[in-house]
């Protein structure tokens, strides 16, 4: 029996994850689970599942739980940062789904990996901004981390014939190349001019995965392949230059890996998360999963092309972010969160959010090899300094 710890269960990999607990009952049982604000979704989940420890970061929202739930015994409710980590380190649970969206996942992993946690990583910021701590962290603690995002756990079940031990690598003599692939998100082929007029809602109509409303929005920018550049760079012990996004729009082809002998090996299978976040929860076993199998007769063909580096100015700028590392993928990062978060309040135009990254980056000077203080400083001095900035 697993024993899981969902940071972030109200979103859409933490629900995905419930629905896999609910298909392996005598396998999987929840022991935490946390959220920002969403109280009516925590409190029908925390009736389901009968956690030990639940954490609304929101104090108002936490108090209402309390209220909600007062019927129950022996669930105990924290809030805040505090509450967070108070989770992370709980003796209960051995394995947490880190599910939760932006920088605010960092201390809770610290905290998990400290504690000897498994960690089964979505919280893709976390690695973005602080691979260069937590990578020889769960070396020095011995802990495992298996990557939830569709194209990582591509990358890690195509390099499973590298025998590797305990999760992702430091790297590997063997690898020539890692083949990340890229949907394009809803404006594929779309020039800037086009983009500006659109709305929240054409940004949302992704042609083939159903997300959250954040990576979403990234998807559509092309930040989010960005992103996940950088996080390919510490989970598996590769130069940027080692890191090649090819647009794959039917979204079948998840990730594949390069050898040296010119062997290309890749993960194939139809879109839907639940698939990557069981094989990350159950590795190195595989589990029988009720779905819609890859039929490649009715697909008939898979196509692949070059980014938009034009017409997508931020993921262009991703790659040379990456290349300085340093404080500046926090940056990054920070802006993102910051512009996307005006544009789903339609305070701003969509292609402004790339203009708020290029304005941030640019400001800041950079500090290489950072600590955790300087990551965190980082980001709110990024906030500070676009709030100041006006548009």
């Amino acid at each position: 029996m697993k024993h899981l710890g969902i940071f972030g269960s109200t979103g859409s990999i933490g629900t995905q994850t419930l629905e896999i607990v609910r298909d392996f009952p005598e396998e999987l049982s929840v022991e935490v689970l946390t959220a920002r604000k969403n109280v009516t979704l925590l409190e029908n989940q925390v009736r389901e599942f009968r956690p030990k420890l639940v954490c609304l970061y929101d104090e108002a929202a936490a108090e209402d739980l309390k209220v909600r739930i007062a019927d129950l015994t022996g669930v105990r409710i924290v809030t805040g940062m505090d509450g967070l980590l108070t989770c992370a380190a709980y003796e209960g649970y051995d394995t947490m789904v880190a599910a939760m969206v932006g920088m605010i996942g960092i201390l809770p992993t610290i905290h998990a990996i400290r504690a000897h946690k498994t960690i089964a990583l979505a919280n893709k910021e976390t690695l973005v901004t602080a691979g260069h701590i937590i990578m020889p962290m769960l070396k020095e603690y011995g802990v495992s981390l298996y990557p939830v995002d569709s194209e990582h756990s591509a990358i890690f079940q195509s390099l499973q014939g590298l025998r590797y031990e305990g999760g992702v690598s430091e790297g590997h003599p063997a690898i020539r190349k890692i083949l990340l692939t890229a949907s394009g998100g809803p404006f594929r082929g779309r020039t800037l001019s086009e983009m500006q007029h659109y709305q929240v809602e054409d940004a949302l109509r992704h042609p083939n995965w159903s997300m959250g409303q954040k990576i979403t929005i990234d998807s559509a920018t092309l930040v989010n392949k960005g992103l996940e550049m950088m996080e390919a760079r510490w989970l598996f012990g590769v130069e940027p230059e080692q890191i090649e996004v090819y647009v794959h729009p039917e979204s079948i082809l998840h990730s594949a890996v390069e050898f040296v002998d010119g062997a290309v090996i890749g993960q194939m299978g139809m879109p839907d998360m639940k698939l990557p976040i069981q094989y990350a929860l159950f590795y190195p076993e595989r589990r029988r999963m009720v779905t819609k199998p890859l039929d490649l007769f009715t697909i008939g063909a898979l196509h692949f092309e070059k980014p938009d580096t034009v017409n997508f100015p931020a993921f262009s700028l991703a790659s040379k972010v990456m290349k300085a590392g340093g404080t500046l993928p926090t940056v990054y990062n920070a802006a993102n969160e910051y512009a996307v978060a005006r544009f789903l309040k339609r305070e701003i135009c969509f292609t402004a959010i790339g203009e708020l990254i290029e304005k941030a980056v640019a400001n800041h000077r950079n500090i290489i090899a950072p600590t955790l203080e300087e990551v965190l400083m980082a980001e709110q001095e990024t906030y500070a300094f676009l709030q100041g900035c006006g548009d």
